[in-house]
């Protein structure tokens, strides 16, 4: 039987690189982390790390034990919660978004769930990905409106941390344009036929999107104003800080003084989907607002 114990203390290890840091997170003394991952190793019969002069690296072995006790220690997280709810007079369930795609899709999903689910308690908490994602797979959230763009899914097939990933919607950006720009007209832009723009930012995400377009298109950012609101973003393009890139369910309502232009392909896009702890009973009331969000998001 595997101590969980000592499955705590390789996580240490795998998080800190080294016993010594190691054993200062668990204020425990470096002989006796190494006594401990020693242990593990007796019981496994094979090598969970590879020690060296420049610190210690995971086995295929250990990386296998980390991913193990990672989804224990949110099985276990999960469980404090469920336990804490269980007094609670009202059944809760607790839903993780983000800003834009939660007021494009939440206010119809939501009322519909209400009148499906009368009973339950709703909590929603604004949180960008990479601090819902977490709180799904620790229990924190029982599932999480979230997004990614171009590139690998925020969750794989068959990834073993403990989430499932449910595709909702695709989010194209445009060019958000003051009115009157010389470019206003057309029916699709270039971001490279922005190069000499000051650039008014509604994201982190965009601004780091940005800066790796412009690397590769050879201009060199000009940033006129940094926001985390697409709608302060689209205000200031109206009077006339600079050019705004816009993901599609931020662009509404419309604003005077502004013109929305599409990007050429290879479109920059925003993926949306729902994520949800995965290997554990059944949650029906998660699994209806995924639902009622899936119908918001195809028009069901």
């Amino acid at each position: 039987m595997i101590d969980i114990r000592r499955l705590t203390v390789l996580q240490a290890v795998a998080e800190h690189g080294s016993f010594n840091q190691a054993a200062a997170a668990l204020l425990l003394t470096p002989s006796a982390v190494s006594q401990q991952v020693a242990a593990l190793e007796r019981g496994l019969g094979t090598p969970v790390v590879e020690r060296s002069t420049r610190g210690v690296r995971l086995t295929e072995a250990g990386r296998l034990m980390v991913e193990a006790a990672t989804a224990i220690s949110a099985e276990l997280r999960h469980a404090q919660e469920q336990i804490g709810r269980l007094g609670a007079a009202r059944p809760l369930l607790t839903l993780a978004t983000v800003t834009s795609g939660g007021r494009h899709l939440l206010p119809a999903a939501l009322a519909r769930f209400a009148a499906e689910h009368p009973e339950v308690e709703l909590r929603i908490l604004e949180r960008e990905p990479e601090d819902s994602l977490p709180m799904v797979r620790e229990g924190v959230a029982d599932l999480a409106l979230a997004y990614h763009f171009d590139g690998p899914l925020p969750v794989l097939p068959g990834d073993r941390s403990g989430l499932d990933w449910t595709p909702l919607m695709d989010d194209p950006l445009s060019v958000v344009l003051p009115q009157g720009h010389r470019l206003a007209g057309r029916e699709a832009v270039d971001l490279a036929e922005l190069a000499d723009e000051r650039w008014v930012l509604g994201c982190l995400k965009t601004e780091v999107f940005l800066r790796r377009h412009a690397a590769l298109a050879g201009f060199e950012l000009q940033v006129a104003g940094s926001t985390t609101d697409y709608f302060f973003a689209r205000s200031l393009v109206a009077a006339g800080v600079g050019v705004s890139l816009v993901p599609y369910v931020a662009l509404d309502p419309a604003l005077p003084g502004t013109q929305v232009v599409p990007v050429r392909p290879p479109r920059p896009t925003r993926h949306f989907g729902i994520a949800r702890a995965g290997r554990r009973r059944p949650q029906p009331y998660a699994e209806a607002l995924a639902r009622h969000l899936h119908l918001q998001a195809t028009g069901g």
